[in-house]
C-alpha cells in the first residue's frame, strides 16, 4: 500500500472525511509529492521550508487564498499521519500557518423572492416532484446537497416532522422539517419515486432517472432548474444560507442555528449576524428620520 492510499483509509475511516474531501486532499498531495520528487525528496523530507517552497509554487501558478488554505489543511492532516506511521520524527504541521481568507458575505435569497420561488409548480413527472422535493427540502432544513443525496428513506421521521442527518465528520443531528416541504416529499414519494425506483434503489430517499440514489450534481441541476424556471438565479448553498438567515431574522438564537447548520462551532454561524445586521443597516436608513 502506497503513502497516499494509507492516508486516504486514514481520511475517510478514522477522520470520516467526505469523498469529496479525501479527492481534494489526494490531488493536492500528489502535486506536493510531485514537487519533493522532482527535488530528489521523498514523504520522509516533508518539513516547513519544503512545504513553503511549494505553496510558494502555487501561488506563483495562480493558486487563490481558498486553494493555498486547502493545501495547507491537507498537508497538516498528512504530517500529522505520517508522524503517527513513524515516517517522520516530529509533526511539522502546527508550524504551517494557513493564508488569512477574506470571508465573504453569503448570497442570500429575501424572505418574500425565497417564497415566490419555492411556491412555482414543477409539473407532476416523477422528476417534476423530486425537484420540488429537493428544494424545499434543502431550504426547510438548511443540510448541504451531499447530505441530502445521503437521506434514506428511515431517515425521514414523519410523525415527529423531523430528518435525521449525518453530517460532517460523521456527526448525526436531528433537524426539523416544515409543512410545504413534508408536502412535497410525500407527493415524491407517492407519486414520483415508485416510478423511478429499482434493483439499485435499495433504501434511497431520492433517486436519479436510472433508479440509483440521486447524486449531488443531480440534485444542484434540480436547483438550478426549479429556480430558472422561477425566473431566479439560486444555488443549492443559496438556500442553506438563506434558511440560517431567515431563522435569525426570525428571531431564532445563534446556538439554535448553529445546530440546525451542523457547524461544530459558533464561529462559522456568524457570519449569517452580519447578514442580517446588513439587512437592518439597509432598513434604518431608509426608515429612521435621523438616520
Amino acid at each position: 500500500m502506497s503513502v497516499l492510499d494509507g492516508f486516504a483509509a486514514y481520511l475517510s475511516g478514522e477522520l470520516g472525511r467526505s469523498p469529496h474531501t479525501v479527492r481534494g486532499y489526494l490531488a493536492d498531495l500528489r502535486s506536493l509529492l510531485s514537487h519533493l520528487e522532482e527535488r530528489g525528496l521523498g514523504p520522509e523530507d516533508v518539513d516547513v521550508p519544503a512545504v513553503r517552497g511549494w505553496l510558494s509554487h502555487s501561488r506563483d501558478a495562480g493558486a487563490g487564498r481558498a486553494t493555498l488554505a486547502r493545501r495547507v489543511a491537507a498537508v497538516r492532516a498528512f504530517t500529522r499521519y505520517l508522524h503517527r506511521e513513524g515516517v517522520l520524527s516530529a509533526d511539522p504541521g502546527p508550524r504551517l500557518a494557513a493564508p488569512a481568507q477574506r470571508r465573504s458575505l453569503p448570497t442570500v435569497l429575501g424572505e418574500e423572492q425565497a417564497a415566490a420561488a419555492l411556491s412555482h409548480r414543477s409539473e407532476d413527472s416523477p422528476v417534476g416532484l423530486r425537484r420540488r422535493a429537493v428544494v424545499e427540502l434543502l431550504y426547510a432544513t438548511g443540510v448541504r446537497v451531499a447530505e441530502l443525496c445521503a437521506l434514506d428513506l428511515s431517515d425521514v421521521d414523519r410523525s415527529r416532522e423531523t430528518v435525521r442527518v449525518l453530517g460532517k465528520g460523521g456527526k448525526e443531528r436531528t433537524v426539523p422539517v416544515g409543512r410545504p416541504a413534508l408536502e412535497a416529499l410525500d407527493a415524491w414519494l407517492s407519486d414520483g419515486r415508485p416510478e423511478l425506483a429499482g434493483p439499485s434503489s435499495a433504501d434511497a430517499l431520492l433517486l436519479g432517472v436510472r433508479g440509483g440514489r440521486l447524486g449531488v450534481r443531480g440534485a444542484r441541476e434540480d436547483v438550478h432548474a426549479h429556480f430558472r424556471a422561477a425566473g431566479i438565479d439560486a444555488a443549492p448553498h443559496d438556500l442553506r444560507h438563506s434558511a440560517a438567515t431567515h431563522l435569525l431574522n426570525g428571531g431564532a438564537d445563534l446556538r439554535s442555528v448553529q445546530e440546525f447548520l451542523g457547524h461544530a462551532g459558533p464561529r462559522s454561524t456568524q457570519i449569517y449576524t452580519h447578514v442580517s445586521v446588513d439587512r437592518l443597516r439597509d432598513s434604518y436608513r431608509r426608515a429612521h428620520p435621523r438616520a
